[in-house]
């Protein structure tokens, strides 16, 4: 007997985003971390939940496939506009971001994905696709 699986597809408008590195400030001796991504990844967080109907249960594995569509530049030549983004920002930082985002908000934990497909390419309308099954 074969359990059916759950599938989820979210699609996020806009220009994909990567998670960037943690900054740190001093004070003193005090020496402190702050995220300077925080108001993008509640907008992007909200954008995700209007589309989640349920979520991931606690321990199930996950398959995550990401499908980031980049705006294509002005310059590219309009015979390469449907390549593959060769460019910044680097695929898995743009992978994290997403993991980062839906932690708590779609799965309890994002050592849950067991399974992970993600490509970047050049797209006249830029945004951020995510199939999830589980």
């Amino acid at each position: 007997m074969t359990k059916d699986l759950t599938m989820l597809e979210l699609t996020i408008p806009g220009k994909p985003i990567a998670k960037k590195r943690p900054r740190f400030f001093r004070r003193g001796n005090f020496v402190g971390t702050y995220n300077d991504q925080q108001t993008e990844e509640g907008r992007w967080q909200l954008m995700a939940q209007s589309q989640i109907k349920e979520t991931v249960p606690t321990g199930t594995p996950i398959a995550l496939v990401c499908m980031f569509y980049m705006p294509i530049p002005k310059s590219t030549p309009k015979k390469n506009r449907t390549t593959d983004h060769t460019k910044k920002p680097d695929l898995d930082n743009l992978v994290k971001y997403v993991k980062d985002c839906l932690n708590g908000v779609l799965w309890h934990d994002d050592s849950q994905v067991s399974h992970l497909t993600a490509t970047k390419r050049y797209s006249e309308n830029p945004r951020t696709e995510i199939i999830v099954q589980w």
